[in-house]
């Protein structure tokens, strides 16, 4: 099969027709005139004709450049034509997104860069809530799209990522190993709140929920503080955290699984540019912290331990 014809190639060879010299056309594509000049010899190679004529100190198009004009053209135009009618740059409007504060904090950079890049007439209106919350303000309108916690019990949602979710603690205390576990977690619906609990159960180990909060800087300042234990999902957790097994009694859970909703009735477009844009980024991040928690969970980890008591926890800070 024939090799390609290079599309930067030919628009050079149709910037020397048009502006009447290589040094104008050099200017007008952004390359040197030495660039220029090596890109038409290797055009000439690649047809097996020569497409210039010397004529003095001026070139001018040979019969073959005359007929490899028009080809130009029309390769230029088909291929900016293929690239307008897949390009969502022409989007323009608005469009409202929840999420979770916890996956505000570790997605939303990369998806709004990446959109933004893309869609530079578009506002996002971003805001964050539970995902129950974001749910309810979906079905009333509110909303146009929500990345959400996935609950086939609670609420219908595309998966598009899943990961582990474990069980963390401070590295620098050892709050995890009290005869009664504190807990840091969400609020009552909760899924990971219920899941932390009914599996604590299972397993006999006893509990207290001593930090309630939706948002995911509350729970993670009382891990990283060493006052309470909490479950994350990969991608959250922080260093500084460390993960705790099944062999100091806390054990396996299943995998957290992040769901996309969209609004019935909502822009198609924006909403496809934008489910489409969440979906490859977060199929492209990488675990932050990746080192430090794979030192954290492995047998053995020298990390150091604060033994200070820890301080009355006696009453329950509710955000």
């Amino acid at each position: 099969m024939p090799a390609p014809l290079d599309i930067d190639q030919l628009q050079t060879f149709v910037a020397i027709v048009d502006t009447g010299s290589f040094t104008r056309a050099a200017d007008k594509v952004f390359k040197t005139q030495s660039a220029v000049s090596m890109q038409m010899r290797r055009l000439e190679e690649r047809v097996g004709k020569t497409l210039f004529i010397r004529d003095g100190r001026l070139n001018r198009l040979s019969e073959d450049g005359e007929r490899m004009l028009g080809y130009a053209r029309r390769i230029i135009r088909l291929n900016n034509e293929t690239i307008a009618a897949f390009d969502d740059q022409q989007l323009e409007g608005s469009i409202r997104i929840g999420t979770p504060d916890d996956y505000a904090d570790r997605y939303m950079p990369a998806i709004i860069a990446r959109f933004a890049k893309t869609n530079p007439n578009v506002e996002l209106y971003i805001e964050c809530e539970p995902s129950g919350e974001l749910a309810a303000r979906l079905a009333r309108g509110e909303l146009d799209v929500a990345l959400v916690t996935h609950n086939p019990r609670a609420r219908s949602s595309e998966v598009v990522r899943t990961e582990p979710l474990y069980w963390v603690t401070s590295m620098n205390h050892t709050v995890h190993e009290d005869p009664v576990v504190p807990l840091a977690v969400g609020r009552r619906s909760c899924l990971w709140r219920n899941l932390a609990c009914s599996a604590l159960d299972s397993a006999g180990r006893d509990y207290q929920v001593l930090f309630t909060s939706w948002s995911a800087t509350v729970v993670a300042s009382a891990v990283l503080s060493g006052l309470a234990v909490s479950l994350l999902p990969e991608c959250a957790v922080r260093p500084g955290m460390r993960i705790l097994s099944a062999a100091e009694g806390f054990p396996a859970l299943q995998p957290a699984q992040i769901g996309l909703m969209k609004r019935p009735g909502a822009p198609t477009a924006l909403v496809n540019a934008i489910c489409g844009h969440i979906a490859a980024s977060l199929d492209n991040i990488t675990p932050v912290g990746t080192d430090e928690k794979q030192m954290s969970a492995a047998p053995g980890s020298s990390a150091r331990r604060d033994k200070r008591p820890r301080p009355d926890l006696a009453v329950t800070p509710a955000w």
